[in-house]
């Protein structure tokens, strides 16, 4: 990491796919994290990008709305090919000291957790991936808060993440692989830098005087 650079001046994307909405009980069946700076640029090549499925626990119970949409995903999750929590824990942390370098000793100099209704993602992330969130800054950037802004002020003009053309559109370097769909943690983190870049260019003004 360039010394220079502060860690809150990188955005750290997740996403995850989850058992239940009941989050009180839900388990993590994947993460996905990909670190940009503030301008939306990638911090290092694709191929650092995080991308796991992590081992259900033989008890757990799935929701049937997930065990019908998420079949495949499911199924790997109570494979051996699945990562346990504490794998998929370091793994995400290594991550973030590769760019970051190791977590500040003052919380707001750490990188920010970025993504769509990100909150629900940190609570499962404080339960499940101590050693990831201890890296993060105490805030967040929630692109739904835009939006749900958008959405108010150009009702007919919704930002169209299924559309892979569309991500990459927005997001060039994206890197999700073609068969790569809703639904899946690494496809919407990619999503969810497309569809900030899209507000920017579309929702704020380039004149920021007060």
């Amino acid at each position: 990491m360039d010394s220079a650079v502060r860690g809150d001046q990188y955005l750290v994307w997740f996403d995850t796919e989850y058992s239940s909405l009941h989050l009180e009980e839900a388990h993590i069946l994947q993460a996905a994290a990909l670190i940009t700076d503030r301008s939306l640029r990638r911090a290092v090549p694709s191929e650092k990008d995080v991308r796991v499925a992590i081992r259900l626990p033989h008890d757990a119970v799935v929701s049937p709305w997930v065990e019908e949409n998420l079949s495949e995903l499911v199924a790997l999750c109570r494979s051996p090919l699945a990562a346990n929590l504490a794998e998929a824990d370091r793994l995400l942390a290594h991550y973030v000291d590769q760019v970051v370098g190791p977590p500040a000793a003052q919380e707001n100099k750490r990188p920010l957790l970025a993504g769509n209704s990100v909150h629900l993602d940190w609570r499962l992330a404080q339960k499940y991936l101590p050693e990831f969130s201890k890296r993060l800054h105490f805030r967040h950037l929630d692109v739904t808060t835009l939006k749900l802004e958008w959405q108010n002020r150009c009702p007919d003009h919704d930002f169209n993440k299924d559309d892979p053309d569309n991500i990459r559109r927005y997001f060039p370097t994206a890197s999700f692989a073609v068969n790569d769909a809703k639904h899946d943690a690494y496809y919407d983190v990619h999503a969810s830098i497309a569809e900030l870049a899209f507000y920017r260019q579309h929702l704020f003004r380039a004149d920021t005087s007060v």
